[in-house]
């Protein structure tokens, strides 16, 4: 379970970006009091356009960024607390893969299943179940700098769930991918769900949402828009589609804000 309690994110601003921005604060509020609960077993969707504060909330929820105030429990744990034992609970995919270009796959993935302290033959039965889901035999011994962007991101993916995390965090897993890779990630999202894990998940692209997603939380200028499940959601819409819906929702925000 993820729990997040009156959530802020500030950053400090340097004096040519206040200039530019033409503010006297010091600071710029990328997340401002947001709440919500993830549950297991359940898909929970975090929408909002470009600069919402989704990317921001994800770092927090992994522990990259710490909090200015309120908190944030994965598992019941407090990941400013305690944010090693938090980070054994989560395993966080974004487009970005970060990979290690002079490793292959299998090094890759045998030195982070070193640092959660995996037993080996635990490793080989989950490295091949990840494998087949992948279809990422035929490369596993290749050089990771010579992989396709596709390729890269499948590792990235064996990489993220590698210690069987409780708590996954998807930024924009599929964003320039194939349909073939895209679609293998919409699988394991979906298998994660029937294992009971606690999935978070943000995308552009509705469709994915519409076809994933329980819960769902609207996100404009870091503030909560809407928080609900999806069935209530669709119900309630005033525009023909998810798509029109979340522009409905966030150019009123604007207008009441204007």
């Amino acid at each position: 379970m993820i729990e997040v309690t009156n959530l802020r994110k500030e950053f400090a601003l340097s004096r040519q970006q206040r200039k530019e921005l033409s503010t006297p604060s010091k600071t710029a509020i990328a997340v401002d009091d947001v709440s919500f609960t993830c549950n297991p077993g359940r898909i929970f969707s975090l929408l909002g356009p470009n600069g919402a504060g989704k990317t921001t909330i994800m770092r927090m929820l992994s522990t990259i960024f710490k909090p200015t105030s309120g908190t944030i429990k994965i598992g019941g744990i407090d990941v400013s607390e305690d944010p090693r034992e938090a980070r054994k609970k989560i395993g966080f995919l974004t487009g970005s893969t970060g990979l290690y270009a002079r490793l292959t796959p299998n090094e890759l993935i045998q030195y982070f299943a070193d640092l959660y302290g995996i037993p080996k033959n635990v490793c080989e039965q989950r490295k091949e179940k990840l494998y087949t889901l992948l279809d990422m035999h035929e490369f596993q011994g290749k050089r990771i700098g010579k992989l396709s962007t596709g390729m890269k991101q499948k590792v990235s993916i064996c990489r993220t769930m590698i210690h069987d995390p409780e708590v996954v965090v998807f930024d924009e897993p599929t964003s320039g991918l194939d349909v073939i890779t895209a679609e293998n990630i919409i699988q394991l999202i979906r298998d994660c769900k029937a294992e009971g894990k606690t999935v978070i998940f943000s995308s552009h692209i509705m469709g994915e949402v519409d076809l994933l997603c329980d819960d769902i939380a609207i996100i404009h200028k870091g503030k909560v828009l809407h928080n609900g499940t999806m069935s209530d959601f669709r119900e309630n819409m005033q525009a023909p589609n998810l798509t029109a819906e979340f522009i409905r929702i966030v150019n009123q925000t604007k207008l009441e804000n204007a």
